[in-house]
């Protein structure tokens, strides 16, 4: 497994888009953001290229590459390597797609007597319809689009150095939360587990008025084989999923794991997971809706 630091910090931002879009203002604004920057890397040279990233451990912590159109199997390739990316924990892998309006795209290569790249004897229109068919299902892929029609190259630098400042972006934090189904579902969860099913201390009499918080109780919960065969699957599960919200620009990931009333078992199991998965370079955050609760109640 790659170190903690490198898996939390290694960042790779593939420029792509629209001939004419702004892919060579986008660039160097990232090197201005101390991105280690690549111009046209053929997407057959990024496994290869990954490799040197791993093996430089964290000198090269933030990457932008620039990816143009080259045909079909430039897509063939490029999708193999983005799906085999997506499996690699250590690093987070995004997509920024620079588009235009065909118009606006006609009057730039007319302005700077360019031919287009996929139709350098004919019109630029009809190179640029072939272009953005091509492209549609990498657009549909990107996390970030930019439309450039109407954006000078000082505002499109600007809104580079805004997005992708690592001042400016919010460290993905994995939030899990305990709560009881009788005091109803927690409304900002993204995902819920229920674990009603496991052995409940509840009804051992010196247990009943603990939490999952005491040594005892989360050791009963824990010693159970269907507590094991749960823990197993579900820390598998999330680890699977993890990569991708991260991918997908989210901010955070709420987990809400729930018994019935909140105390014990729901308790013990986020307790679990908050330390696996910091131990697993994420950032965690545990709490526990419900057992202020029970601590009102007895006081009442």
């Amino acid at each position: 497994m790659m170190n903690e630091e490198l898996q939390k910090d290694t960042e790779l931002v593939i420029i792509t888009g629209m001939s004419g879009a702004g892919k060579t203002v986008a660039v160097q604004s990232f090197e201005d953001l101390g991105y280690f920057c690549v111009d046209n890397l053929p997407p057959t040279l990024l496994p290869k290229f990954l490799e040197l990233m791993k093996e430089s451990g964290n000198k090269m912590n933030k990457v932008a590459l620039v990816m143009d159109l080259r045909g079909r199997e430039f897509f063939d390739s490029l999708f193999k390597s983005l799906d085999n990316l997506s499996q690699e924990s250590w690093v987070k892998p995004s997509i920024l797609f620079l588009d235009a309006d065909d118009e606006v795209l006609v009057r730039r290569y007319k302005e700077t007597r360019r031919t287009h790249p996929l139709n350098p004897l004919g019109l630029p229109l009809d190179g640029i319809k072939l272009e953005r068919k091509l492209l549609e299902e990498l657009k549909g892929r990107a996390q970030t689009i930019y439309n450039t029609s109407h954006i000078k190259p000082r505002d499109l630098r600007e809104k580079i150095l805004h997005q992708f400042s690592s001042n400016t972006r919010p460290e993905f934090t994995v939030n899990i939360m305990s709560f009881g189904f009788k005091h109803g579902l927690p409304i900002d969860a993204d995902t819920v587990f229920d674990v009603r099913f496991l052995p409940n201390p509840f009804y051992i009499e010196h247990m009943r008025p603990k939490t999952g918080l005491d040594e005892d109780v989360s050791s009963y919960v824990l010693k159970w084989n269907e507590t094991t065969q749960f823990i197993e699957k579900l820390t598998e599960l999330i680890g699977f999923m993890l990569p991708y919200y991260k991918r997908e620009g989210k901010a955070q990931l709420v987990i809400a794991i729930g018994c019935t009333g909140g105390q014990h078992r729901s308790v013990t199991i986020a307790e679990y997971l908050g330390k696996y998965f910091k131990k697993n370079g994420y950032h965690t955050v545990v709490s526990h809706r419900d057992i202020k609760l029970k601590k009102d109640e007895n006081h009442a």
